[in-house]
């Protein structure tokens, strides 16, 4: 299913420039492994074992979006459980060009901040390190255009720590923000109740990463 979006108009932020830029196509280039080894090396565990975890007990016909999904190795890994029905929007064309070749996704060029969907288009929003690279005065803004699309499910997947820190990222400032996603979400969007969510540490440093599945209390009204 198509919906005939291929470009929207984006509140351009400085973090936004730097994705979209040379940054964005070396991560892209960087990012060609396999996703289950490098999850594997990083916290010892499979992003297929993670998924399942997470989603294992869902219906297959879940209507998923993933914000931020680059080439698509996520949508990729879900489409191997077994759901069909898969969306991604980014803002880098090298990661769009990868992602488009696939003709089972519906990917679009399209930021957080303006996500192209009416309200509650999704069943499930989900991010995988996408928001730590959101400056937390943007943040709010982005998390209310994934909570507005989504019908039910919100799984996120970000660099966690107790309180919102700046990191230097290869050698960047103000391009990484580690924090409480999980609640942050629940703080200012109160009908969202936790389902799961997991800590996991970085084998070789000691980085932690948030894994959460969170539900709108009012799904279906």
């Amino acid at each position: 299913m198509k919906t005939g979006f291929d470009q929207v108009i984006m509140h351009e932020t400085s973090q936004m420039k730097f994705w979209k830029g040379d940054f964005g196509d070396a991560y892209t280039r960087r990012n060609s492994g396999d996703f289950n080894a490098e999850c594997m090396q990083q916290f010892g565990v499979t992003r297929d074992s993670l998924n399942e975890g997470y989603l294992g007990d869902l219906p297959r016909s879940l209507r998923i979006l993933e914000v931020g999904c680059n080439r698509g190795k996520q949508l990729e890994l879900l489409r191997g459980m077994g759901f069909s029905d898969l969306w991604g929007i980014d803002i880098n064309k090298k990661a769009l060009e990868i992602a488009k070749k696939s003709p089972t996704f519906n990917i679009v060029e399209a930021s957080a901040f303006d996500i192209p969907y009416k309200d509650n288009f999704f069943d499930m929003v989900s991010t995988s390190d996408v928001l730590i690279h959101i400056h937390p005065d943007d943040l709010l803004k982005a998390l209310s255009e994934i909570v507005r699309v989504t019908k039910r499910y919100i799984l996120g997947f970000e660099y966690y720590s107790d309180t919102f820190e700046q990191r230097t990222y290869r050698g960047h400032e103000g391009k990484l923000w580690r924090g409480d996603y999980k609640s942050f979400y629940i703080k200012h969007f109160p009908f969202l109740r936790e389902l799961k969510q997991k800590t996991l540490r970085d084998i070789s440093n000691s980085n932690v990463d948030m894994i959460f599945l969170l539900e709108k209390a009012h799904h279906g009204k």
